[in-house]
């Protein structure tokens, strides 16, 4: 089979497949260049070990309201969208609702912490401070970790609103690195935290529309005088090589299958295409037009008021003030004055502070927040998707399929757990890859319910993963979809020729030099069964989708052809089951289980992360290991490229994926740049 010249990310977001190849004495590299998809690409903790010590949540750290979804501005089958409305409606929403203690669990809980270690040890009175910057992962991390895991920022929320000791929390909100989806997540457990009564401030630096989606949802939101708001709206970029290709002798060899399927565009065009056109407009609709909504739902105001003020291009800290955008204008300083005189603190004496790193090793058990009979397993599949771990790949590389394998194997076999989650976090990847654990996923979900949850991205292999769950719950915002291929290869002979460079095969058999002759475009033959090879990828990946969501293959063949879906319109159109986050999924999951919804169940993380080399160094110093982080994830990419590929092709999305699933080949080269 074809080895494919992945780009996931430059262009568009689908199942893809491409390929170039490039010469040594005795072998041949498949060069991937990854779609341009800047959503932050979230690394995989050893969700494979089955060695791993299991995490146990109470299902109240993650029972979230499931806001209100905005209508698609896309054009939606009335029919369809009804019924998927009246199936929405079957399942249980997953609302969270604060309970007090009663006298008897308040004992136990403060008798508890009489006896909790002293790195759980909590000042009572303290606020319980978070940086909210940069990349977050999906996937619990470990102790010498440097980034942010969303379930534990959620965690330390839920947390947070059941633990006397904690009288507010205190948000620094900056540029962050993540989606949408994520996004999505963390606003809702402000929104819960804020059911408890207590106050929960958020300080903005420096705020985008992300920055500001999440710090409006806080009681009060300050910034200093200085800060730096940049409210202008939300862009997508879609980059083409086809003019940097035709300038160095390079030919790319493209077969597009699915109309939307724009990973070949982005080789060989130099310009967008009206399909391509098409979807990335009707994103950015939905994407903004859930931002205008929810913005003016939080302020009290309407959605053409929201849309005016920014079109005005407001960036005067004092005019935000004005119109209620923010609280008030103060320095961080100055917040924490405020706190200590609301907390009754002199101002002689310090703040008790705790930060999101000490409060993340203050157990669920301590808070009475655990330890409840029925349990349901989560497994975490984050980041590209390979059939096995390669020579340059570490733990935290991505979905490693054999793993996944051997974890959703031993979940069948053991008893304990009711239920499933599997949450995905994932732009694809290696088409058999995905196709094992397809398999996989629908024999566990034979003798127990498996409900699949999506963050920001699961589309192509992480949407492939996700059609063998019984139900499919998707954000809003969630990317997903995109079942469609698209296969090439590069003909290199001009290159060669212009810089003197000469390679001669040999070969024995009628097709043997279909991939290997880079230096010749293909011949009649070659092409014609290129062709057939990637039609029949594509078919085999739809009449499975058709096959898992119920559909028949004509109605599936509409949504599929490599075109990616927001959430909201992945429901509409049968691609999902559900909207609202990971405590919606549990709380179907509980219903597929027959257990009552009043009934607490413990939600148990079956992926402890594991400490590598690479993350001691950068809890040490991130400088070392940042800065052959690029390197790693090429080598890795280019080491693990053998077959078709099932990944999401890459829409550069400047503000509205933050810088995830960057092309590490791009960043390479924007590095050695920078060094001149």
């Amino acid at each position: 089979m074809a080895k494919l010249l992945s780009t996931p990310r430059l262009l568009s977001i689908h199942f893809r497949t491409v390929t170039s190849t490039l010469s040594k004495p005795s072998s041949h590299i498949s060069l991937h260049l990854f779609p341009l998809y800047t959503t932050p690409l979230l690394t995989l903790r050893s969700i494979d070990n089955p060695s791993n010590i299991h995490r146990n949540f109470s299902v109240s750290a993650f029972d979230t309201k499931n806001d209100d979804v905005s209508s698609s501005s896309a054009e939606i089958n009335g029919d369809d969208s009804a019924k998927s409305s009246a199936k929405e409606d079957q399942y249980p929403s997953g609302e969270f609702e604060f309970e007090e203690y009663g006298a008897w669990k308040s004992l136990v809980v403060k008798f508890r912490m009489l006896f909790a270690f002293p790195w759980e040890r909590v000042r009572k009175g303290s606020v319980l401070t978070m940086k909210l910057r940069g990349q977050i992962s999906d996937q619990l991390q470990s102790r010498f970790s440097s980034g942010l895991s969303l379930p534990q920022i959620c965690e330390n929320l839920m947390k947070a609103a059941y633990d006397p000791r904690i009288s507010g929390v205190y948000l620094h909100i900056e540029p962050l690195g993540c989606g949408w989806g994520k996004v999505e997540e963390i606003r809702r457990h402000i929104l819960d935290f804020r059911k408890s009564g207590k106050f929960i401030v958020g300080y903005a630096p420096a705020c985008g529309e992300k920055e500001y989606y999440i710090g409006c949802a806080c009681q009060e939101l300050y910034a200093p005088p200085s800060a730096y708001f940049a409210l202008y709206g939300l862009t997508i970029q879609a980059s083409f090589l086809g003019g940097v290709f035709e300038k160095v002798g390079i030919e790319p060899q493209v077969q597009r299958i699915g109309k939307y399927k724009s990973a070949g565009d982005q080789l060989m065009r130099k310009s967008i295409s009206d399909e391509n056109r098409e979807m990335l407009t009707a994103l950015l609709d939905n994407i903004y037009g859930n931002w205008l909504e929810k913005v003016a739902l939080t302020k009290g105001k309407k959605k053409e008021d929201i849309e005016h003020f920014v079109n005005d291009g407001v960036y005067q800290v004092e005019r935000l003030k004005e119109e209620s955008w923010i609280t008030d204008i103060k320095y961080d300083d100055e917040v924490m004055s405020m706190l200590k005189e609301r907390l009754g603190i002199q101002k002689d004496k310090k703040l008790s502070e705790v930060d999101y790193r000490k409060y993340s090793k203050v157990r669920r058990w301590t808070l009475g927040l655990t330890g409840f009979k029925d349990q349901i397993a989560v497994i975490r599949a984050s980041g590209s998707i390979s059939r096995t771990r390669g020579p340059f790949s570490s733990p935290s590389s991505g979905i490693i399929a054999e793993k996944l394998i051997e974890k959703i194997r031993s979940v069948r076999e053991s008893k304990r757990y009711k239920a499933v989650v599997l949450r995905i976090d994932s732009p694809g990847g290696d088409a058999l890859a995905s196709d094992l654990m397809w398999r996989e996923i629908r024999l566990l979900a034979e003798s127990k319910p498996v409900i699949a949850s999506m963050a920001d991205v699961a589309a192509s292999g992480g949407y492939y993963m996700a059609m063998a769950a019984q139900a499919i719950v998707a954000e809003n915002l969630t990317l997903t979809g995109s079942i469609g291929v698209v296969t090439g290869k590069f003909n290199l002979g001009n290159l060669y020729e212009r810089i003197g460079f000469n390679k001669e095969t040999i070969s024995r058999g009628r097709y043997a030099e279909l991939t290997a002759a880079e230096q010749r475009p293909f011949r009649p033959e070659e092409a014609e069964l290129f062709a057939k090879s990637a039609q029949h990828a594509y078919t085999q990946f739809r009449d499975k989708a058709a096959l898992s969501r119920s559909m028949k293959v004509d109605k599936m063949e509409e949504v599929a052809q490599g075109r990616v879906w927001t959430g909201n319109d992945a429901l509409s159109r049968g691609l999902v089951d559900a909207i609202g986050g990971l405590s919606r999924a549990v709380a179907i999951a509980k219903q597929k289980a027959n257990i009552p919804q009043d009934r607490q169940v413990s939600v148990v993380e079956l992926s402890r992360p594991s400490a590598s080399l690479p993350e001691v160094l950068s809890g040490i110093g991130s400088s070392l290991a940042g800065s052959d982080r690029t390197l790693k994830e090429l080598l890795n990419d280019v080491s693990s490229s053998d077959g078709i590929q099932a990944r999401m092709d890459g829409v550069m999305f400047e503000k509205l994926g933050g810088a995830a699933y960057t092309n590490p080949l791009f960043m390479l080269i924007k590095d050695c740049l920078s060094s001149f």
